[in-house]
């Protein structure tokens, strides 16, 4: 196992697209199998050390950015197996957790199969999408990375490799869980005590729910309860087709209205994607694409699997509904093949790359919101981001998976005092968001940058229970401390 503690060797892990900064490490393990990462967990108590994993350095939270740890790398366990097809109307494919998204998704296209899950950031590790709960456009009709895992292999923080798969360990009527492992020994715990928002996408703090599986315990944990080092991901029969379309609309109202009917099913239409984009949105895209249109309030992205025999009445059923709510079918932008397919992607990701672009010019970063309402409360959502933006008269654009009520605010201030009114914005957000049931993070997670709002959202008495869980696991506390639970709370 390479172990490296030169400047220029280990810069690259003191950082990721958070812009956090000052993190430092004396030096990062690079282990090859699954054994190595174990071994290091399990001398760490002994040896006075704790650790960080890094996954690849596209996370938004600072979660892998160490603060005096030592870096564990997952880069080195990056194995691919074979699909296997499982006889149910689904396939296997056990990976390392260092794999990358994209690959994992070309395997399983290669074969015929397909993995929904589909974060924006393709280079991202398998693992950490499932340590993130990951999930993207498609989950509108999939789920989250949580309905797409059957297996996994976690390197416990004590040492132990568990191997746990769907549906061997459950919660007791009395919310325990019992483990017995080599190393740790006899492990009992509770599930946490407290209520999950009632949102389609959540990804902050522990899963908790009665007679819940271990495994969804681990999978959104953020690496802070165990190292995912292999995983066995659900696969399903690759779609025949995939009709994608942009659609523009002259007012917010008809926007909103046609992405109530098109959730709902009205018309025909059973979307797998709706994504919104913003009048400001658009204004940044139209540095690349002119021929977006000059009067358009916004934009929604749709997409839905079809048949070679049902894709015209799937079209036609579309064309309809943006008929009715006003879109101008002959200027909307429609895929039925799988390069139109990636010219609507290539446009959807298009926009942080501008952004950037913009911020690079100014002398702050972005103020973003991650944040997800219960779904018949989308409107309200876009709403409360749009009338707070303009009543403070910043620069702005919204854009995402509205189908979730799980929308991007983007601020981008100009100048410091506009980032600390920015800042001050947010956590009012932050709390009116909670106060309408909503969750503080729905795909990103927690890292180190949002843990002190993780407090508002569960208050002392919730993250107290995460705590108790972190502990019963993971009792020396050597695993990705700051991540999640704010670290005081450790001393409590």
């Amino acid at each position: 196992m390479n172990f490296k503690s030169e400047p220029a060797a280990i810069a690259g892990f003191l950082e990721d697209t958070s812009n956090l900064k000052n993190g430092w490490t004396p030096g990062v393990f690079f282990p090859e199998t699954p054994e190595e990462i174990a071994s290091l967990l399990r001398d760490a108590a002994a040896e006075g050390r704790r650790y960080t994993i890094a996954g690849n350095g596209t996370g938004t939270t600072g979660a892998r950015i160490p603060f005096g740890d030592h870096v564990i790398s997952m880069q080195k366990l990056d194995r691919i197996g074979e699909v296997e097809v499982a006889g149910d109307g689904r396939a296997m494919l056990r990976v390392q957790g260092g794999a990358l998204l994209q690959d994992v998704q070309a395997k399983a296209a290669a074969a015929g199969w397909f993995y929904p899950p589909d974060p924006t950031e393709k280079t991202c590790f398998i693992g950490s999408t499932i340590s993130n709960n990951s999930s993207g456009s498609r989950s509108l009709r999939y789920g989250p990375t949580r309905n797409h895992v059957q297996a996994l292999t976690i390197a416990l923080p004590q040492g132990d490799l568990l191997e746990i798969e769907r549906g061997q360990h459950f919660a007791d009527a009395d919310g325990r869980f019992r483990l017995d492992l080599p190393i740790a020994g006899h492990v009992t715990f509770r599930r946490p005590d407290y209520a999950i928002p009632a949102t389609s996408k959540h990804n902050a703090g522990y899963w908790s729910k009665p007679g819940m599986d271990l495994l969804d315990l681990f999978i959104g944990s953020e690496g802070t309860l165990g190292v995912i080092v292999e995983a066995t991901l659900v696969l399903r029969p690759a779609p025949e087709r995939v009709i994608a379309c942009l659609a523009w609309f002259g007012s917010e109202e008809e926007l909103l209205d046609f992405v109530r009917q098109a959730r709902a099913g009205n018309g025909g239409v059973s979307p797998r994607a709706l994504e919104l984009f913003d009048r400001r949105a658009l204004e940044f895209l139209r540095q690349r694409y002119s021929e977006i249109p000059a009067e358009t309030a916004g934009a929604i992205y749709f997409e839905e699997e079809s048949t070679a025999d049902a894709e015209d009445a799937c079209l036609e059923a579309w064309l309809g509904l943006m008929e009715r709510y006003g879109s101008p079918v002959e200027k909307s932008w429609a895929a039925l093949d799988s390069e139109g397919l990636q010219r609507l992607r290539d446009f959807r990701h298009q926009l942080p790359v501008l952004v950037n672009e913009w911020l690079s010019r100014q002398s702050e970063s972005k103020v973003s919101t991650d944040m997800a309402l219960p779904d018949e409360r989308f409107a309200e959502l876009f709403r409360l981001y749009r009338d707070a933006c303009d009543r403070e008269g910043f620069t702005y654009i919204i854009f995402g998976h509205i189908g979730n009520a799980h929308l991007h605010l983007n601020i981008l201030p100009r100048n410091r005092k506009e980032f600390e009114r920015a800042k001050k914005l947010y956590r009012q957000l932050v709390a009116k968001v909670l106060a309408m049931g909503g969750t503080l993070s729905a795909e990103h997670g927690i890292g180190k940058l949002k843990s002190e709002y993780l407090v508002q959202m569960y208050s002392k008495d919730g993250i107290m229970e995460m705590v108790r869980v972190k502990k019963a696991l993971d009792p020396y506390l050597v695993l990705n401390i700051g991540n999640v639970i704010p670290v005081e709370y450790y001393q409590e």
